[in-house]
């Protein structure tokens, strides 16, 4: 089997250890670091969200595939930074104010990660005001909140409306997600996309930079 394909089947299946070792033969025998990424890593995070959206995969698989293929980055980012190579997008997430709870938060910035955008994560019970510092200080393409508890939904329309005021919302694309939303209240808050699930954000995420799905 080509190195390739079985580096492709090392981040589906999510062994990390080995996903990361064949990048580094791959190195060795002569392959381009970007190649091997828009080429085979990126293609197999696709696969993963397609058989996610199959419910083939579960959470479960998601996060070992994303931590495969994190490890397999590893070896690939100093290379990619000396030749000056730019990620698809600048995403800022975070889980808005009031809301402690992560996991899903952090299922998406892995998915983001995988598919080749640098992540800035504030973390959760992220106020208004520090996703409006975010945005001025980094300049991200997307701004991704989350909310997982009913209570702290009305914190998204804030969090939208900071931006708005702060003369920031042009521009960025703003994508919601969590438990108790839904497209109807995405589009009520003034939000530019809802995902439903973590493979759902990367493919709004990246429709939105001009890539295609």
């Amino acid at each position: 089997m080509a190195l390739s394909q079985r580096l492709f089947d090392a981040i589906v299946d999510g062994k990390a250890q080995l996903a990361q070792s064949l990048v580094e033969e791959e190195l060795r025998a002569g392959a381009e670091a970007m190649a091997l990424v828009s080429g085979t890593m990126i293609p197999a995070m696709d696969e993963v969200g397609k058989l996610f959206q199959e419910e083939e995969f579960f959470v479960p698989e998601l996060l070992l595939s994303a931590r495969a293929m994190k490890a397999a980055m590893e070896p690939l980012r100093p290379l990619l930074a000396a030749k000056g190579a730019k990620p698809a997008g600048v995403v800022v997430a975070g889980a808005v104010k009031g809301d402690l709870h992560d996991i899903g938060k952090n299922l998406v910035i892995s998915m983001l990660e995988g598919a080749g955008f640098q992540v800035i994560d504030l973390g959760a019970d992220v106020t208004p005001e520090a996703f409006v510092e975010a945005v001025r200080e980094r300049r991200p393409q997307i701004v991704c909140l989350s909310a997982l508890l009913t209570v702290t939904m009305e914190a998204m329309r804030a969090t939208i409306a900071a931006i708005e005021v702060a003369g920031l919302r042009g521009e960025v694309k703003i994508l919601v997600g969590g438990a108790p939303l839904s497209a109807s209240y995405a589009r009520e808050i003034g939000a530019d996309g809802y995902g439903a699930t973590a493979a759902d954000a990367v493919a709004l995420a990246r429709r939105h930079v001009g890539l295609a799905n």
